[in-house]
């Protein structure tokens, strides 16, 4: 099923880390940035207002939002005898008081003429996913670089590009409507159990053999759930809306919040059941022993424990035969949780499906004794250093059958 493209949401894209005067109020005061380098991006207009969304996102905290305007003129419009002199003046607001000096700050314009303005901090895993979503070859620096986005295949979405858009509020259309809406007409506008919605993507997916590469299985199940979900999400809310958020004639204000929450809600607790479920249904098509969710100590619960509770248990059994497998389908902070939920397996497995995960975080995985594991096709948005040390799930799942090997 094809995929929409980047260009379908952005034309293009400046970047550059932020210095001290550009970034500090103690400072300055002047809240803009020479903008020589973006007018290829922002073009030749004396002076220009753009509606804008400003984005603060990091890896510890929700994203920050706020609607504003930026400013991009010449500022010798009105000496004819000398040379333009481009500069993107910005308005104070509740983004740019976090922002800090080594920070990221992103100008991506949008199809509609308005521009996203995005800042991260330093290093972090969210800038690392920018710097993918967007394709840019080189950390940024406190020059801007301007990326044009083509209207061309090298802009298709993959699974790890519509994951980052969602982190900026934005949902991809979906093509093919038709052919989702005929997988999902037995449940017509409900959601089903998650284990039975996970069932049904792999079940509409009869060219898919669960004996075939583990990494390209699982991803072709993940996201042909998640096209699944979005639509039927789609379908669901369009209702929703269509009934209204009136009570005799007066509006429904907690009724409509109320159920703005709960597509909030199903959507990040769907995405890592889901996972879970795949991944379940994986394992057992290739025949390993494992158990889910059982307690081992301090009622600790890891996702997958191999072979079971029983041997784990057993202090005969040697622990090196033992594996703890984490499942989350995005880490965050909170892959922490994962360190101490098996004592008797000291060097611990997560597999995740979030993207460019940063390399202070893998760094003090591997600390840890953490071994990360992500499908194939999401190694490519990792740094190169750290690709070698990534495992991907055909190994994860050779490893464990080694492990459960009868002994000779």
């Amino acid at each position: 099923m094809q995929r929409g493209l980047l260009s379908d949401y952005f034309e293009g894209v400046a970047v550059k880390r932020l210095s001290a005067v550009e970034a500090d109020p103690k400072r300055s005061n002047q809240h803009e940035f020479q903008g020589g380098h973006i007018r290829k991006l922002l073009g030749d207009e004396d002076r220009l207002k753009i509606p804008a969304r400003f984005i603060w996102l990091s890896d510890e905290q929700e994203a920050i939002s706020e609607d504003s305007v930026v400013s991009w003129y010449d500022s010798r419009r009105k000496q004819a005898h000398r040379s333009a002199e481009y500069r993107l003046y910005y308005y104070a607001n509740g983004v740019t008081a976090l922002m800090g000096e080594g920070d990221t700050f992103f100008v991506a314009m949008r199809p509609d003429g308005t521009a996203m303005i995005i800042v991260t901090p330093k290093d972090s895993t969210i800038q690392s996913q920018l710097i993918y979503l967007f394709g840019l070859d080189k950390q940024p620096d406190f020059t801007f670089k301007v990326k044009e986005i083509a209207e061309d295949q090298s802009s298709r979405l993959d699974f790890a590009a519509r994951y980052i858009l969602d982190e900026l509020g934005i949902d991809a259309e979906e093509p093919e409507a038709d052919k989702l809406d005929s997988i999902l007409e037995p449940f017509g506008i409900n959601f089903p159990a998650t284990a039975d919605f996970s069932k049904l993507a792999r079940d509409s997916l009869t060219n898919v053999n669960a004996g075939d590469n583990a990494d390209a299985v699982l991803m072709a199940w993940i996201e042909r759930e998640e096209l699944l979900f979005r639509r039927l999400e789609r379908l669901v809310v369009a209702d929703r809306l269509r009934a209204g958020f009136l009570t005799n004639q007066v509006p429904d204000v907690d009724g409509f919040i109320s159920f703005s929450l709960s597509v909030q809600n199903r959507r990040k607790s769907r995405a890592g059941k889901s996972l879970e479920h795949h991944v379940a249904a994986l394992f057992s098509a290739r025949k390993l022993k494992f158990e889910r969710g059982v307690e081992t100590e301090l009622r600790n619960k890891p996702d997958f424990l191999f072979p079971g509770k029983a041997a784990y248990q057993d202090l005969e059994f040697k622990a090196e035969k033992l594996t703890m497998l984490g499942s989350k389908s995005t880490c965050k902070d909170r892959w922490r949780q994962v360190l101490s939920e098996a004592e008797r397996i000291p060097h611990k497995h997560l597999l995740t499906l979030e993207p460019g995960i940063s390399e202070n975080q893998t760094d003090e995985m591997r600390a840890k004794k953490l071994q990360l594991v992500l499908p194939a096709s999401l190694h490519t948005t990792y740094r190169e250093a750290q690709r070698g040390w990534l495992m991907n799930v055909e190994d994860f799942v050779k490893l464990v059958r080694t492990r459960q090997a009868p002994a000779d």
